[in-house]
């Protein structure tokens, strides 16, 4: 947040491009070790083929995926921080002849003022990505989630990008709108799922995966009959 701009407020374009490059280069360093930890993780263990695998940022590393889908082989590729170009640059240690792909990401780049025409072609280049490595596999594309009301108009347009960009896949790649569950009707975060405006807590984990539930289930080991 920039200084003197309160949260519900949008943030003057010239406000950005002076206060937010210097705090983001500070949040960078911050952030590097962790994520190299993580990634370098992925590296040593293999993505297990067959598996759901949730790809993204923070938000998708602080799902508890194994526990809200018990029956359900899921692999977490969620490193906090992340951009497009991040996922992008792993995805040989995120997938191996995966279930199905759910993809999350964007907000980190609209953070740190990358264009959109840019995070689009990241998108569309991870895409490209998924299917060279496992091809036909079900992917599908979440919205940016919905923010404070100073990020609102930018999210709402990358996520008409990302609409046009899955219109132009295969039927096996869709777009999930999360919006309907996550948002208020002035298009903001609901504060009853996040402390900060932009994580989710417990009530924002279980209303995102009320949404992914009929999607991520048929990819299930079907439960034993009870006689």
């Amino acid at each position: 947040m920039t200084p003197s701009a309160r949260p519900d407020q949008p943030v003057p374009s010239w406000r950005r491009r002076i206060f937010i490059p210097p705090l983001l280069a500070i949040v960078n360093r911050m952030l590097a070790p962790a994520q190299q930890h993580r990634a370098t993780q992925f590296a040593e263990v293999e993505a297990a083929p067959g598996r759901v695998v949730f790809l993204g940022d923070s938000i998708t590393e602080g799902g508890l995926w194994d526990e809200w889908f018990p029956d359900v082989a899921v692999l977490n590729r969620g490193i906090g921080g992340e951009r497009t170009a991040g996922v992008l640059s792993r995805l040989d240690t995120a997938i191996d002849e995966p279930a199905a792909v759910f993809l999350l990401i964007g907000t980190n780049d609209l953070m740190g003022l990358i264009p959109h025409e840019e995070i689009a072609r990241n998108v569309a280049a991870i895409l490209d990505g998924i299917e060279e490595r496992a091809p036909g596999t079900p992917v599908f594309v979440q919205s940016v989630m919905p923010r404070a009301k100073s990020y609102r108009e930018e999210v709402q347009a990358l996520n008409r990008r990302y609409v046009q960009l899955v219109d132009e896949r295969p039927e096996h790649i869709r777009y999930v709108d999360l919006w309907p569950a996550l948002a208020t009707p002035e298009s903001t975060l609901d504060r009853r799922f996040t402390r900060d405006r932009l994580h989710l807590n417990g009530r924002g984990y279980r209303a995102w995966v009320k949404i992914l539930e009929p999607l991520v289930t048929p990819f299930g080991s079907p439960k034993p009959e009870i006689h």
